[in-house]
Parts: structure tokens; sequence; C-alpha cells
């Protein structure tokens, strides 16, 4: 990881945690990588992630299901803070998540799996459309988890 590893966050899931594969995966790789355990609903979430992140820009977040929902969210309350959005199966499907009347300019890569039932593409990707006007979408042979498709990455590369 470059100097901007300070910057860099993983946002875990809604039933998941920083115990989990993905979180477990980043520490074992990417020691670097910020993260923390989220609880209660949205709101509550979003007010944890806004303390941890107080006073850093140039942000990467990664999100993954849940947790992509709270990247997008908070990208929309603060998009010149970040530089980048990596969203793992975002659950831009959840509640009442509304894009923004303008679609934001910060870079987002989307990764989903045309097997996910929990994010379906045919609901998410509409609403990542409409959210973001610099938006790559991966779109793998792969479940929610994204088990097949997200060691494989290139994480070197999206995380700086």
């Amino acid at each position: 990881m470059t100097a901007n590893a300070a910057n860099v966050f993983f946002l875990h899931g809604l039933d998941s945690s920083i115990q989990g594969t993905k979180a477990r995966w980043f520490r074992d790789h990417f020691p670097q990588v910020g993260m923390q355990d989220y609880q209660g609903d949205l709101g509550q979430r979003l007010a944890q992630l806004e303390t941890q992140l107080a006073g850093r820009d140039r942000l990467i977040l990664v999100g993954s299901s849940f947790g992509g929902l709270m990247a997008a969210c908070f990208a929309q309350r603060y998009p010149e803070r970040c530089r980048r959005l990596v969203l793992l199966a975002p659950a831009l499907n959840f509640g009442d998540y509304r894009p923004p009347s303008t679609p934001l300019t910060v870079p987002a890569v989307l990764v989903m799996g045309d097997q996910d039932n929990v994010c379906p593409p045919a609901l998410v990707l509409p609403q990542a459309r409409a959210t973001f006007s610099d938006l790559t979408v991966w779109l793998e042979h792969d479940d929610h988890m994204l088990h097949r498709t997200f060691p494989a990455l290139d994480w070197a590369a999206l995380l700086t």
C-alpha cells in the first residue's frame, strides 16, 4: 500500500463484522486498511462512520453489501472527501435509498455477482448508475458473497 493507506477503510455488511471473511482477508493482505464494527440501523452506522472518518479526506471506501450502502450514503453527504468507492454487491436496493438528484462524480467501482439474490443486479445497477456518473461495473459469475471474485480482484490497484 502507499502512503495514503491511512485513508482506506473497509465497511462490512449488515450481518457481518470485522471478524468476517472479507475483513480477515484485508487484515492478512492489507493490514493498513482501517475497519471497525458497526451496529444499529443505517443512521446509527453512518454516525459511527462519520466519527471514525472525522478529519480525513481523499478516502477510499470499500463497502460490502450494507457497507456499500453506507459508503454510497457517505459519498452523497461528503463527495469532496471521497477519492474512490469500491462497492461489493452493495445494498442499494435496501429500504428507502434514493440516488442524489445529480449523480456524484466520485469514481466508483461496483463488483456484483450475476447470481446475487440478496442485492440483485436488476435492482442495484439502475440505482448505482443514477448515483455515480463515473461508474465501472464488473458483473461476475458469482453470488452475493463474491466468494470466487473477491480474492482475485486487483486490490493493490483498487486501494491506491
